[in-house]
């Protein structure tokens, strides 16, 4: 972390973290975001969607972290192009909430197996006034097929398990991608040996002022392009 970040206003350190990604935020993004985390914080207090605290390590590890997919996943799409998105085991809403405010044509749909954690993202989307985030309390394999654009968790569950519960929700041209720290490499030769899905990319994600690793696992259904 940098020394005097404690000094510095939340919203402008999001505007830069936003910025050192090559994104384009507005003041109103900003705002949208900061108090987004702010809710967080609060509903934490008393239903425990986070096992971080801090305010600081939210900002970053939370908001940042999830700042950071959005580049990558803008290469998938045209821009101002209406797509959906399924956030697999979402939480509190991440990457989810950040992605809805981030890009307000992406229709996003946060699932969790835990009732306080999307009726807390049915909230924020109603404070924020984000018509384009929902969530659904259910299990993940147990929801009907959703066709999505992009599948996308993170930190949710091993590639194997993420993979056979979701999998079946990415549409003919959709992509399924999974936030990871570091990527074990044990855990690419279990999805391989089980032959149904394959690694056909890690991509580094830079996190703003995060010190860790972060990468974007992209996955594709084996056989699902052969000729």
């Amino acid at each position: 972390m940098k020394e005097g970040n404690d000094a510095v206003a939340p919203q402008m350190r999001i505007m830069a973290a936003a910025r050192s990604l090559g994104l384009t935020i507005s003041d109103v993004q900003a705002q949208q975001l900061n108090s987004y985390q702010e809710q967080l914080l609060k509903w934490n207090k008393v239903y425990n969607l986070t096992a971080l605290r801090d305010p600081e390590k939210v900002l970053v590890q939370h908001i940042f972290d999830s700042l950071s997919v959005i580049a990558p996943l803008d290469d998938l799409f045209d821009q101002g192009k209406q797509i959906s998105v399924l956030d697999v085991g979402s939480g509190g809403g991440l990457p989810g909430a950040v992605m809805a405010i981030m890009r307000p044509d992406w229709q996003v749909c946060c699932i969790d197996a835990v009732e306080k954690k999307t009726a807390f993202i049915r909230q924020a989307a109603s404070v924020l006034r984000l018509p384009n985030l929902v969530s659904e309390h259910i299990r993940i394999e147990r929801k009907a097929p959703a066709n999505a654009d992009l599948v996308i968790s993170r930190a949710f569950a091993s590639l194997v398990d993420f993979s056979d519960w979701s999998g079946r929700h990415v549409g003919e041209q959709g992509h399924l991608v999974a936030m990871k720290g570091r990527l074990a490499s044990e855990e690419v030769s279990q999805l391989e040996q089980k032959g149904e899905w394959t690694v056909s990319r890690v991509q580094k994600l830079n996190v703003p002022e995060l010190d860790a690793e972060r990468c974007l696992v992209w996955l594709q259904q084996v056989g699902k392009y052969d000729k």
